[in-house]
């Protein structure tokens, strides 16, 4: 019975995959297209990552979430489920993410976008907190030294396609892979890779720190030398 149900959702799915595939180029098109995050010599977005579930994938998440206590079903797995597809942006420093956020706020204050939930930064770091804070960006500490800037946007309140964005430095995105391949699906049991995470996490935070404030540095220099 329970093969049945994640195989009527997975179908569920698999019927609106399209619809996904369209909004996904949309998205795409919007950060890999914006002048400003795309400007010469030195643009904003370095690099950008996308992907589509696979319903393998699918069928394994909602197996995992049914041995957890979670059913979901064709009916609600639209409503529960809201990673169907994912870009990630990433760019160099922090100071670039006020631009980038920026640019999704103005896609939203036109209506070609709308928030399914309030944008959101996870974080470790509680210096980085007043940074978000000032933008308006809620913020959640994360034990797991997790750190990202979560939106999840969809085209109107009337459809249920929706997208997750997720945006990061380089840095955190080598930490975020390394993550991913030892606590993906199932955490690792050992002590010694979860406490190398947390020294990693730090030397991704002095990294970013410095990138931003080398960043800094070279403008101040730039700019006293046109004045």
């Amino acid at each position: 019975m329970k093969e049945g149900v994640i195989d009527e959702a997975v179908k569920a799915y698999v019927d609106k995959q399209f619809e996904y595939e369209q909004f996904l180029a949309g998205v795409l098109v919007f950060f890999q297209k914006h002048p400003q995050l795309n400007n010469s010599p030195l643009p904003i977005i370095h690099s950008i990552k996308s992907r589509l579930k696979d319903p393998s994938h699918l069928a394994e998440k909602l197996q995992r979430k049914m041995n957890a206590g979670k059913i979901i079903t064709k009916d609600n797995l639209f409503s529960e489920v809201t990673d169907f597809i994912g870009v990630r942006i990433l760019h160099l420093y922090q100071d670039q993410f006020t631009e980038i956020n920026s640019a999704i706020n103005k896609k939203i204050e036109s209506g070609d976008w709308v928030f399914v939930e309030q944008p959101k930064a996870f974080t470790w770091d509680p210096e980085s907190i007043q940074f978000y804070k000032e933008l308006n960006v809620s913020t959640e500490l994360r034990d797991t030294f997790y750190t990202s800037i979560h939106y999840l946007v969809k085209p109107n309140n009337q459809n249920s396609i929706c997208c997750e964005i997720q945006v990061r430095t380089l840095f955190e995105e080598i930490w975020g892979e390394i993550d991913h391949t030892i606590n993906y699906p199932k955490p690792t049991d050992s002590i010694a890779c979860k406490e190398q995470l947390r020294v990693l996490s730090k030397l991704v935070s002095t990294g970013t720190r410095l990138a931003d404030s080398i960043f800094r540095t070279n403008n101040d220099h730039e700019s006293k030398k046109i004045s």
